[in-house]
C-alpha cells in the first residue's frame, strides 16, 4: 500500500476513535470501533503485529489499575462516601457561596489525587451539585470545578491520571513518593491559579447574599472504605520501589472492599464487573495501537521537530506548550503515548513538563480529555445543564497561565529535590 494511503489509514482510524470516545456509544459498539480501528491500522501495515503487541504490553498494567480503581470509586459510592463529603461541604459552607467553592476545590483536588479524575467527574460532580442546590446556591461554579480539578489536580501522583501511569516507564529513577514530592508545589501552584480563574469568572454568583436553605442531613463518613483507601495508598508508596505494579494494590482494595459491600448486599457480582468499564479497558488497548501507527506519519514527524533538546526553561514550557497543543488536536491519551517517549531522553523534568501539558493543558478544549466529555455527559445524563461558555470560558482564562506557572515552579524546585 502506498505510504500516503498508510498515514491516511492510521489519521482516520484516530478519527473514527475519538469521535467514538465523544458519542460514547454502548459498550459493544465501542469495542467493535476499536477493534475495527485496530485491524484497519495492522493490515495497511501502518504498525506491524510486533509493535501492536509491545504497545499492548505497556498499556496492560494501566488498563488493569484502572478498572481496579474504578471498583474501589464506585465501591465508595454505594457506601456513602461521596454522599457524606456533599453533606459536609454543604453544612461547613454555611451558605456561603465562596465558602462553599473552596470547600468544594478541596474535595474534588483530593478526589482526584487518590481516586484518579474519572471519580471526581462521574461520582463527586453530582454530590457538589445536590450541595449546591440544597443550600440555594447557583450549581455553575462548584460543577466546573470538578470538571477542571478532574485534570489539573491529577498532577500530585503517578495513580491520579492515566497520563501519569502512561509515562511512568519514562521514569524509571523516580519513586512513588519521589513524583509525589516533585510535583507538589506544582500541583498547589496549578490549584490556585485554578481558584483565582473561578473566583473571577464567578464573582457575581459567589458575591451573593447567602439565602439559608434545608440544613443538610448529617452523614457519617463510613470507616472501611477510608481505612481502605488509605491502605491502598500507603501501598502505593511502600511497593512501587518493589517493582510492584500499582495495578496490583488497586486490584486488592477492589476485592476488599467488594467483598465488604457484598456482605451487606450493597452490590452484587454484576454490579462488580459493570464498574471495571471492561469495555473501555479493551478501547484503549486498541487506542494504543492506533497511536503506534501515528509515530511514522507526518503528526509524529511534526511532533518530533518540535520537541526541544535542551532542558533549559524557555525549553520545558514548549514541552509543556506542545504536549497542551497536541492533547487538544488528538486527546491527551493519544498525546502521551506520542509524546513521552520523544521527550524521555531528555531527562525526569521534561517527563514532567509535558505532564503538565497533558494533564493541565487538556483543560482548553472539551475534547482534551476524555474526563471533560464524561463530565459533559455525567452532567446532562442527571438533568444538570453543561454549559460550554463558562467551560471554554474560564478554560481561555486560566489554562495556558496555569501551565506555564506549573512549568516555571517544576524547574524552580526539580534541582533541589534531585540535586
Amino acid at each position: 500500500m502506498p505510504h500516503i494511503l498508510v498515514e491516511v489509514v492510521a489519521v482516520a482510524a484516530l478519527v473514527v476513535l475519538l469521535a467514538v470516545a465523544f458519542v460514547h456509544p454502548r459498550a459493544w459498539a465501542e469495542v467493535l470501533a476499536g477493534v475495527l480501528a485496530a485491524s484497519a491500522v495492522l493490515a495497511s501495515g501502518a504498525v506491524r503485529w510486533a509493535g501492536a503487541v509491545q504497545q499492548v504490553r505497556l498499556l496492560a498494567p494501566v488498563v488493569l489499575f484502572l478498572a481496579g480503581i474504578l471498583v474501589v470509586s464506585e465501591i465508595c459510592a454505594v457506601e456513602g462516601v461521596f454522599s457524606a463529603v456533599g453533606a459536609m461541604v454543604a453544612r461547613a459552607s454555611r451558605q456561603h457561596p465562596g465558602r462553599m467553592l473552596g470547600l468544594t476545590f478541596v474535595a474534588a483536588a483530593l478526589t482526584t489525587a487518590v481516586l484518579s479524575l474519572d471519580a471526581t467527574v462521574v461520582l463527586l460532580t453530582p454530590v457538589a451539585a445536590a450541595a449546591a442546590g440544597s443550600t440555594r446556591t447557583s450549581p455553575r461554579a462548584v460543577v466546573l470545578a470538578c470538571a477542571r480539578l478532574a485534570n489539573s489536580a491529577s498532577l500530585l501522583l503517578p495513580v491520579s491520571n492515566l497520563t501519569n501511569l502512561l509515562a511512568l516507564p519514562a521514569l524509571p529513577t523516580v519513586s512513588f513518593v519521589g513524583f509525589a514530592v516533585l510535583m507538589a508545589p506544582v500541583w498547589l501552584v496549578v490549584i490556585g491559579v485554578e481558584y483565582a480563574g473561578h473566583r473571577v469568572y464567578f464573582a457575581r454568583d459567589l458575591s451573593a447574599v447567602p439565602v439559608h436553605g434545608t440544613r443538610p442531613p448529617d452523614v457519617h463518613l463510613p470507616g472501611v472504605p477510608l481505612v481502605v483507601m488509605g491502605a491502598m495508598l500507603v501501598g502505593f508508596a511502600a511497593l512501587s520501589p518493589l517493582g510492584v505494579q500499582p495495578a496490583w494494590v488497586a486490584g486488592v482494595a477492589a476485592v476488599v472492599l467488594s467483598v465488604h459491600a457484598g456482605r451487606r448486599r450493597l452490590v452484587d457480582a454484576a454490579t462488580v464487573l459493570h464498574a471495571t468499564q471492561l469495555s473501555f479497558a479493551v478501547f484503549v488497548l486498541c487506542l494504543g495501537v492506533v497511536v503506534a501507527a501515528l509515530t511514522d506519519t507526518f503528526l509524529g514527524a511534526l511532533v518530533r521537530s518540535t520537541v526541544p533538546d535542551t532542558t533549559e526553561l524557555g525549553s520545558l514550557v514548549v514541552v509543556a506548550l506542545v504536549a497542551t497543543v497536541l492533547a487538544n488536536l488528538v486527546n491527551n491519551l493519544p498525546a502521551t503515548l506520542m509524546l513521552v517517549p520523544l521527550v524521555a531522553p531528555l531527562g525526569v523534568t521534561a517527563v514532567l513538563a509535558a505532564l503538565v501539558g497533558l494533564g493541565v493543558g487538556s483543560n482548553l478544549t472539551y475534547t482534551g480529555s476524555l474526563a471533560n466529555l464524561l463530565w459533559r455527559r455525567t452532567l446532562v445524563g442527571r438533568g444538570g445543564r453543561a454549559s460550554a461558555g463558562d467551560f471554554h470560558a474560564v478554560s481561555a482564562m486560566v489554562t495556558l497561565p496555569a501551565v506555564v506557572l506549573g512549568v516555571v515552579v517544576l524547574w524552580a524546585w526539580a534541582p533541589l529535590v534531585r540535586g
